[in-house]
């Protein structure tokens, strides 16, 4: 694949289509907190139709699943990494063989208008959504995931912590005990997208058992709770640089008694005898992918706006883009769109072959594109002078916005380790 298909480049226009009428207008209330998200991308599942394929996709899914387990034999089933390699298709109940580059390409243009739009919507759809779909009992699966999948209940994924930040799983303080065939959970967890609105919250927490186990080794379980629950208490949204679209607060767990119908996959173990840890690294693989194209977005949407603004724009009477530097940012700008767009395309063709980047792969993929996107970003501003650095301009925002990617979906410095780890394994 070397470039977008015709098929990609009408989707492209729909959705820029769909910014037009639904995002730019609202840009303003969007980036105050006042308009939370989930309205605008629940009008954009609508749209494109997505939010009826998945809703007949789970409705398939769950008919499946009752089918299997009234089959002779087959007792209570917990998905495998078989059942949900492939979100798109489990939910939606149909192929994607081929058209696997229609989401990158839709997550991408709607970076460039709103990137905390898409963060929230690929916490709810993609990290809570994927890790009930892997590792829920069929049970599970029928209690959360239809009203999470078409975003009528919006989903957040809490694992980072005030102190453990990159070192999420060796780091992590949040606990679960014990208590008859209960659990107590005890923590805190930040920076969590969706955290002050969700409605459901896949909570990552280590097992505290004292048995003399080295805290940093102890099994982490992962665990299902609805808002309002007793205990349970979503901060308000905090104040961020970028990402403002995206409501991101804390949650504070105090002595919250969950019953075993809340732990995922209803076992300690989880299938091959892992704990929940294997499941967050997978989901770190995807979505540093989903970080690729995100950066595409930011570099395409600078590239863009600085283009005409070189043209429009005269100095000395002439229009800026004669001048040898600022043909010099257009030029960068290019490369960077160029590499970033063959690494997301070389992930689409590793997709349709049936494999996936590695964890090193996808971190590498994040590392560059999070660098690139962040480099562009601050290039546009440069080349727009005083006017880019208001709020009026759109490269404004984008700028704020790219640097989030360097932290976003773990620090690029750890990024480095993980690159780093894969070529000496």
């Amino acid at each position: 694949m070397i470039e977008w298909s015709d098929t990609d480049e009408l989707l492209r226009q729909a959705v820029r289509e769909f910014i037009d009428k639904e995002i730019r207008p609202h840009s303003t209330e969007l980036e105050s907190g006042e308009l939370p998200p989930f309205d605008t991308m629940r009008r954009f599942l609508s749209t494109f139709g997505v939010d009826t394929m998945a809703r007949d996709g789970v409705e398939q899914l769950l008919r499946r699943n009752r089918e299997r387990s009234t089959q002779p034999g087959d007792s209570e089933h917990t998905g495998t990494a078989a059942d949900s390699s492939n979100l798109g298709e489990n939910l939606a109940g149909s192929s994607f063989e081929g058209q696997e580059s229609l989401a990158l390409l839709a997550i991408s243009e709607l970076a460039g208008a709103s990137l905390g739009l898409v963060v929230s919507l690929g916490v709810s759809l993609g990290l809570t959504t994927q890790t009930i779909l892997a590792r829920g009992t069929h049970a599970q699966q029928e209690r959360w995931l239809p009203k999470l999948a078409t975003l009528e209940h919006v989903g957040a994924w809490a694992i980072t912590e005030p102190d453990s930040g990159s070192d999420a799983l060796g780091g992590m303080r949040t606990r679960v005990t014990r208590d008859g065939d209960d659990y107590i959970l005890n923590g805190q967890k930040t920076f969590i997208t969706n955290g002050p609105y969700a409605d459901v919250i896949v909570v990552f927490a280590k097992l505290d058992e004292q048995d003399g186990t080295d805290p940093r080794d102890r099994p982490v379980l992962a665990f299902v709770l609805d808002a309002g629950m007793e205990g349970l208490t979503q901060g308000p949204p905090l104040a961020k640089m970028g990402l403002r679209s995206s409501p991101t607060g804390e949650l504070f767990f105090d002595n919250v008694r969950l019953s075993r119908d809340r732990l995922l996959g209803e076992t300690e173990r989880q299938s091959g005898g892992q704990d929940s840890s294997g499941e967050v690294k997978s989901s770190f693989t995807f979505e540093r992918i989903g970080v690729a194209a995100l950066g595409l977005g930011i570099i395409n949407e600078c590239q863009r706006l600085s283009i005409d603004y070189a043209r429009t724009c005269t100095r000395w009477g002439q229009e800026i883009g004669r001048f040898q530097l600022i043909q010099l940012k257009l030029a960068r700008m290019e490369v960077a769109r160029i590499n970033v767009q063959n690494m997301v395309f070389s992930s689409i063709e590793q997709i349709r072959a049936g494999t996936r980047p590695s964890l090193a792969e996808a971190s590498a993929m994040k590392l560059y594109a999070a660098e690139a996107a962040t480099e562009v970003a601050m290039d546009a501003v440069q080349l727009f002078g005083g006017n880019g650095y208001m709020a009026e301009y759109q490269v404004e925002r984008l700028a704020r916005d790219a640097k989030s990617l360097m932290i976003y979906a773990g620090s690029n410095e750890i990024q480095v380790t993980h690159i780093a780890k894969g070529l000496l394994s």
